[in-house]
C-alpha cells in the first residue's frame, strides 16, 4: 500500500490532515510500488484524462490522496493486468458510479491464458503474453511493435509470447514516441542497458554457481536488488544531467 512520506512543510508532500501534494510527492510516493514511475508518465496518465488534479493560481499541479490512489489503482491494472488506457477509464468510471465491475481480460474481450494473473505455485516462470495483449497494453499497431523488436527493444521468448518486462518497455517506449523520440533514438539506451546488465552478471554469477542452494537462491533476490539500484542510480544521473527539479 501507499505510504505517506514525512517530510517538513517545504517539501511538497502530503501529511496527515488532507493537504495537496506536488507532482514530485506524488512520484515519492508512488515510487515505493511502482519503481518504473516517472513524472512524465504522471503527466501523460492527466493528459488521458484518468487523474484531475487542481491547479495553483501559478500552474503548478496540486494532487490530493484520491488523486495519488486513483494513479495506483490505474499502474497496477497496467502492471498486474496488462490493460490498455481506454479499458481502465470505463472500469474506473464504473467504480465511480458505485458499480462493481468485474476486471476485464487483457484486450478487453479475451479470457486470461493460463496461468496469467495471478501466480501458479507450481508455475516457477512468469506468465507469458501474445502479441495481441502486448498490443493492447501499449496501445500501439502491429507494425510499430514489429519496428521495436527490428532494434531490438522488445524481443519475444524462445517459446514465443512475451514477459511483464517486456510489456513495461512496449509502454514505456510507445510514452516516449508520444515526445517524438523514435526507435532508433532508444538504441543508446539499449546499450547502456546491456552494459549494465552485464556488470550485475558479473557480481551475482559467483553466487549462481555456489554448491549451497540457499546460495544460488540468494543470487535471485541479489540481481532484482541491483537491478532496482541501477534503475534508480540511471533516473538520478538524467535528472541530474538536465538539472531537473521536481515540482
Amino acid at each position: 500500500m501507499l505510504q505517506t512520506p514525512t517530510g517538513g512543510a517545504g517539501s511538497g508532500t502530503a501529511a496527515a490532515g488532507g493537504r495537496l501534494m506536488s507532482i514530485g510527492g506524488v512520484l515519492n510516493q508512488l515510487r515505493d510500488e511502482f519503481p518504473e514511475v516517472t513524472i512524465s508518465k504522471i503527466r501523460f496518465l492527466e493528459s488521458e484524462g484518468l487523474v484531475e488534479p487542481r491547479r495553483t493560481p501559478s500552474g503548478y499541479r496540486k494532487f490530493s490522496a484520491e488523486d495519488v490512489e486513483r494513479l495506483a489503482q490505474v499502474l497496477r491494472m497496467q502492471r498486474d493486468h496488462y490493460l490498455p488506457l481506454r479499458v481502465i477509464r470505463e472500469h474506473l468510471d464504473a467504480l465511480g458510479r458505485g458499480e462493481q465491475p468485474a476486471l476485464p481480460a487483457p484486450g478487453g474481450s479475451r479470457e486470461l491464458p493460463d496461468g496469467f494473473g495471478e501466480p501458479d505455485a507450481d508455475r516457477p516462470t512468469a506468465a507469458r503474453v501474445g502479441r495481441a495483449e502486448l498490443m493492447a497494453a501499449a496501445e500501439v499497431t502491429e507494425a510499430e511493435l514489429a519496428e521495436w523488436e527490428s532494434y531490438g527493444l522488445v524481443t519475444p521468448g524462445p517459446e514465443g509470447g512475451f514477459d511483464a518486462e517486456s510489456v513495461n518497455v512496449a509502454r514505456l517506449v510507445a510514452d516516449l514516441g508520444r515526445f517524438g523520440l523514435e526507435p532508433r533514438h532508444l538504441r543508446a539506451m539499449k546499450a547502456a542497458a546491456d552494459r549494465e546488465a552485464g556488470l550485475v552478471e558479473q557480481v551475482v554469477a559467483p553466487l549462481r554457481l555456489h554448491r549451497n542452494p540457499q546460495t544460488r537462491a540468494h543470487a535471485e533476490a541479489t540481481t532484482k536488488e541491483l537491478a532496482a539500484l541501477s534503475v534508480r542510480l540511471h533516473a538520478a544521473l538524467v535528472q541530474t544531467a538536465l538539472g531537473v527539479r521536481l515540482h
